[in-house]
């Protein structure tokens, strides 16, 4: 199904930039920025990271324009599993952040942030399993900061927290499969994330053998539908998470896991626990370690509370029209 893309102008009439604090410093940031529209399928959201060039970021509006004007696919699921997310925090806030989470058994631990050490890794996902017990899940997410050989010895260390699977390792699929092929004794699956999501070719991963399992997100594969192709192409289980979005955006994501044939891990939805404020009073976190699919209604209140300054608004702007003239173009 071919997106048919509204006006620019229909766009910004209805968009609305926000600034939302966050608990805990994550991925660099202590603000998220997004652009949220107001389309005829209900509220989506524009929110590629400001590092992210045009081409890129204009993958993220469709997806935006997708769940905004199109009709989604049908949900097979009412509620998602989904998991904490811990950021590169000491061992000793680990707790803290864990109580954002209601009822979540699974534990996604950020590891190999820079300016960090392998020895405050350990520490953290050790605080981790021991909050969880024997029962719960952990798994870690290095974001591609190490090289082979860091990789190998990081995970050797991690090891005994009986890790469910280890993701983006390494940078480069090349890196990804020397690294299955040192570790494979392990028995510790390797998921790939920005692999899949920064790559022209999103199913080369599995096909060189790089990967056990993919982490697929709507936004920056172009919609749901887009995100549903590539696991059903790349043929291996799929794991949806989100890019810190604001509870529009992880409406998306609900609609991705939601359709998906099968669902066989916990997603990692429930980042709206991450900020410390968001666009709705009813946010999509998790209750009971689920989050039931929906889409979320910002507020006008908390839109106008949470407005960026005139400065972001007007950059964000610009970025909207120069991704709608890459996508007019395609």
């Amino acid at each position: 199904m071919s997106i048919v893309l509204p006006t620019l102008a229909e766009l910004r009439a209805s968009a609305h930039v926000v600034a939302l604090p966050l608990n805990t410093r994550f991925r660099g940031i202590s603000v998220r920025e997004a652009l949220l529209f107001d389309g005829p399928e209900g509220w989506s959201e524009f929110s590629p990271f400001v590092e992210y060039e045009d081409a890129e970021a204009a993958t993220w509006l469709a997806a935006a324009i997708d769940f905004g004007w199109m009709p989604q696919p049908v949900a097979r699921r009412a509620e998602i599993p989904v998991n904490a997310t811990v950021p590169a925090v000491p061992a000793e806030a680990v707790a803290e952040v864990l109580a954002r989470f209601d009822g979540c058994r699974t534990v996604k631990v950020k590891v190999a942030e820079r300016g960090q050490t392998l020895a405050e890794d350990v520490a953290r996902v050790r605080e981790v399993r021991r909050i969880l017990g024997v029962e719960g899940r952990v798994r870690v997410d290095a974001n591609g900061g190490w090289n082979v050989d860091e990789a190998e010895h990081a995970v050797r260390a991690l090891a005994e927290f009986d890790l469910e699977y280890l993701e983006q390792p390494c940078a480069t699929v090349a890196e990804l499969t020397e690294l299955r092929g040192r570790i494979g004794y392990l028995g510790i699956p390797v998921a790939a994330d920005e692999s899949v999501r920064k790559a022209e070719d999103p199913i080369r991963v599995v096909r060189e053998g790089a990967a056990d399992l993919v982490v697929v997100k709507a936004a920056p594969l172009g919609g749901v539908r887009q995100a549903l192709e590539v696991v059903a192409r790349a043929g291996v289980p799929a794991v949806v998470s989100s890019a810190l979005d604001t509870s529009v955006g992880l409406g998306m994501g609900l609609a991705l896991a939601a359709a998906l044939p099968e669902l066989n891990y916990d997603c990692g939805l429930g980042t709206a626990s991450l900020l410390a404020r968001d666009v709705t009073a009813d946010p999509l976190r998790a209750e009971g370690g689920v989050i039931r699919v929906r889409r979320a209604e910002p507020e006008p209140a908390l839109l106008s509370e949470l407005a960026a300054s005139e400065e972001r608004r007007d950059w964000w702007l610009a970025r909207l029209d120069r991704c709608y003239q890459v996508l007019a173009a395609r």
